[in-house]
């Protein structure tokens, strides 16, 4: 029997908690949908399949548009893992969208507590804001801990913020995920005794599911021709409407389903390490270059943890590298600390200063935006 799916704003994080605590409990599957409107062009389906208590609709920031099907059991899992891996349950301070899935994780953390998030006023993020929601949060004996989740430009920003990060210090854990976080800005972090945990994952295995590299709870992690794959209890059951789509993405092997991350990756003594999607790579004067590993060494550089690195056309070279920041730096220093780790087809073509770097609502950098711009700037020689 097919399930009802219920569309809700996320304008009200304490709403989609409402009714993320209704599917949970078998009722409506819940929908929620981004304050500007949805994100995927085609309308979502009336019904859904039983199992499914959760849609979470993604265009990602380089891919095409998705909705994610999630169970209760997955959510559940997810939950449970995460809290054995942070030593118990406790109460949270929200400051996440809860359309994506690091949001939506925080409201399943809180419901299987029986706490309630404080949440950070939706927006443009403010660290005074931030402060001012843990002054507020309570803990209590059944969930004595602390816990928030960021993403590395908000956490940034609280560093930033004398109070700010004064507060963030009283967290048992503040799980920093969404993409790459630089060793600069964990280093920074731990230094201001902030309880950092770097976290991988994504909407197909209920969030993040990977913690300080190392998958916990029951899920395995592998890599297959450089892809690094992950199975466990948390993976979603796919993507409504699109079978083609999940049979490509989730595979059987091993007795085991797995989900095909699309990222290059190695695990080494059982911990993970990504090195970028497996198709974000230029041929650069004839050699492959990927940049994810270029922006790792930019994002090392003082100022540069909120760098992007992206493409640009080169009439002479193919493609080339090229650093989008909003903090100036010279492109000498970028292409000599570049070419020292990676070797000189990677050194990048040019650095673009910007105003403000765009960004998805999640707090990711918006890629195709930051592409565009790139590519209307003028390039130079490798």
């Amino acid at each position: 029997m097919p399930r009802p799916l219920v569309a809700t704003s996320a304008a009200d994080p304490l709403v989609v908690l409402r009714g993320l605590e209704a599917a949970l409990a078998g009722g409506p599957a819940l929908l929620p949908v981004a304050v500007a409107g949805p994100t995927l062009p085609t309308p979502a389906p009336a019904d859904v399949p039983q199992r499914v208590a959760l849609v979470v609709e993604t265009s990602g920031s380089t891919g095409t548009g998705k909705r994610v099907a999630l169970s209760s059991d997955a959510l559940l899992a997810g939950a449970a893992a995460a809290d054995t891996a942070l030593g118990g349950p406790g109460a949270w301070v929200l400051a996440l969208p809860t359309h994506y899935i690091a949001g939506l994780n925080v409201l399943t953390r809180s419901i299987t507590a029986g706490t309630t998030p404080v949440v950070v006023p939706p927006g443009h993020f403010d660290a005074a804001a931030f402060a001012d929601a843990v002054d507020r949060l309570v803990v209590g004996p059944a969930a004595p801990r602390r816990y928030t989740s960021l993403v590395p430009v908000q956490l940034a920003r609280v560093l930033d913020d004398p109070r700010a990060a004064a507060a963030l210090a009283r967290f048992d854990a503040v799980l920093v995920g969404g993409q790459a976080t630089p060793v600069a800005l964990t280093e920074r972090a731990r230094a201001a005794d902030v309880r950092v945990v770097t976290t991988y994952g994504a909407s197909e295995t209920s969030g993040g599911c990977v913690y300080d590299g190392v998958p916990f709870g029951t899920v395995r992690a592998d890599v297959v021709d450089g892809e690094l794959q992950l199975t466990g209890p948390m993976l979603a059951e796919g993507y409504l409407g699109d079978d083609e789509r999940t049979a490509t993405v989730f595979t059987e092997r091993a007795g085991h389903r797995w989900y095909r991350t699309g990222d290059a990756a190695t695990v080494v003594d059982g911990r993970v390490r990504v090195s970028g999607r497996l198709d974000d790579v230029v041929i650069s004067g004839g050699e492959k270059v990927p940049l994810g590993a270029v922006e790792r060494v930019v994002r090392e550089l003082p100022g540069q943890d909120g760098a992007v690195v992206t493409r640009r056309a080169s009439g002479e070279w193919g493609e080339v590298p090229v650093v989008v920041t909003e903090r100036s730096v010279p492109l000498e220093v970028v292409r000599a600390r570049v070419g020292d780790a990676l070797g000189r087809a990677a050194r990048p073509a040019a650095v673009l200063v910007v105003d403000r770097m765009p960004m998805l609502p999640s707090g990711k950098p918006d890629r195709r935006a930051v592409r565009t711009l790139a590519g209307a700037d003028t390039d130079s020689g490798t």
